[in-house]
């Protein structure tokens, strides 16, 4: 397996673990850290060994969502250059956050999710992209995009994940979702002791890995299609697309852009919540 410097990997069985290990900044996805992740996904799906993938985050929170400006992350803008405007953020966003994340959405084998502590943002975004959730009891969820002026997160699955009026009301209150209440709305599957989490999410796996590769394959992909007929992939890209047009908006308001890079993310919530965030 290959190494990676914001990523850990093992392998039982025929079930590989791949576990972003960014603890110390709650796992939030800088572009290095989603690149080398695509790179994985990517590297597990064509490893014949390989018959289910569980994602993971290291420490006590599966992800606090993008990184917003950590060092690492201040320092790789730096580096790279982007396409300058508006045209040059729709590319970035697109690219990072919304096309790796619907690619994995589809990849041909069976994925699991296993979520303990935070799960928000961009953190849910590719926890609801894999076939399976698993939560531990302490986990909690939330899209609190609406308090920073904008409207969801890129890949903005919710109202499948959880029906249009929850959805509605956990986007306008940006309030936290609790893993028995995900598990009941549905987009998580299991809730678990936090210590038998990772256990638990294995057991799970290896089940899954002694059925046929090609016959789960197909399964997931008539699942997948199912949705396509029902208008998921074009709502999807007409949400992403609602999600751009908010962008002038924040950066007017200072949530967005540099001006927002220089604000702690309590004070970016400030800007709309006199009491912050």
């Amino acid at each position: 397996m290959k190494t990676y410097s914001t990523l850990l990997q093992s392998q039982t069985g025929a079930v590989r673990t791949i576990t972003t290990n960014r603890p110390e900044v709650l796992n939030a996805q800088s572009r290095i850290l989603l690149e080398e992740l695509d790179d994985a996904f990517l590297r597990a799906t064509d490893d014949p060994a390989v018959r289910v993938i569980i994602l993971a985050g290291a420490g006590k929170h599966f992800s606090a969502g993008h990184d917003l400006g950590s060092p690492q992350e201040m320092e790789d803008q730096k580096k790279t250059g982007l396409e300058p405007g508006f045209k040059g953020e729709y590319r970035r966003l697109w690219e990072r956050f919304f096309e790796n994340t619907m690619r994995w959405r589809d990849l041909p084998k069976p994925t699991i999710a296993q979520v303990q502590g935070y799960c928000i943002m961009g953190g849910m975004m590719i926890a609801s992209a894999c076939d399976i959730i698993v939560a531990s009891d302490d986990a909690q969820f939330a899209d609190r995009a609406v308090k920073w002026g904008g409207s969801h997160v890129q890949y903005f699955s919710m109202p499948w994940d959880f029906g249009p009026r929850k959805t509605k009301e956990y986007l306008f209150t940006g309030d936290f979702i609790s893993a028995v209440e995900a598990e009941r709305a549905g987009l998580v599957n299991r809730v678990v002791p936090r210590d038998k989490l990772e256990s638990e999410t294995l057991a799970l796996a290896q089940k899954i890995a002694e059925r046929d590769p090609y016959a789960l394959k197909l399964a997931k992909a008539s699942v997948n299609e199912t949705q396509d007929a029902q208008g998921w992939r074009q709502a999807m890209e007409g949400a992403f697309k609602n999600y751009m047009l908010t962008i002038p908006h924040r950066i007017e308001m200072g949530t967005y852009g540099p001006a927002a890079r220089e604000k702690a993310p309590k004070d970016r919530f400030a800007v709309l919540n006199k009491k912050g965030g």
